[in-house]
C-alpha cells in the first residue's frame, strides 16, 4: 500500500497558526491540508503539539492513480523504451 508522508504539511499548518495567534482545532486543520487526513489522526496530532510543541509522523494512503494517470506512464515508458532500442540498433548497424 502506497502511503503519503503528511507530517510537513501539519508542522507548517500549526506553526502557521500559532504565528497567527489562533488555537489549532481539527477544523482549522482540516481546512488547510491539501491531503485528507483522518480525524482520530489530526486529534493525535493537535494533543501532541499542544503539549509537547511537536507533530508525531503520520502518514496517509497515497490516492490511486487514475486509469488515464497510468496510461500516460505506461506511454511515456514505451516511448523511452522504444528510444533505447532505436539507439541500441544504431550502435549495434555501426559496429557491423
Amino acid at each position: 500500500m502506497l502511503t503519503q508522508d503528511v507530517t510537513k504539511e501539519l508542522e507548517t499548518i500549526l506553526a502557521g497558526l500559532a504565528e497567527q495567534g489562533k488555537e489549532p482545532t481539527v477544523a482549522l486543520v482540516k481546512a488547510r491540508l491539501s491531503t485528507s487526513v483522518p480525524i482520530p489522526a489530526l486529534i493525535a496530532t493537535i494533543k501532541s503539539w499542544k503539549s509537547a510543541n511537536r507533530v508525531p509522523k503520520v502518514e496517509v494512503s497515497a490516492a490511486p492513480k487514475s486509469d488515464a494517470d497510468k496510461l500516460a506512464d505506461l506511454e511515456k515508458q514505451v516511448q523511452a523504451l522504444t528510444q533505447r532500442v532505436i539507439s541500441l540498433e544504431q550502435q549495434l548497424s555501426e559496429k557491423s
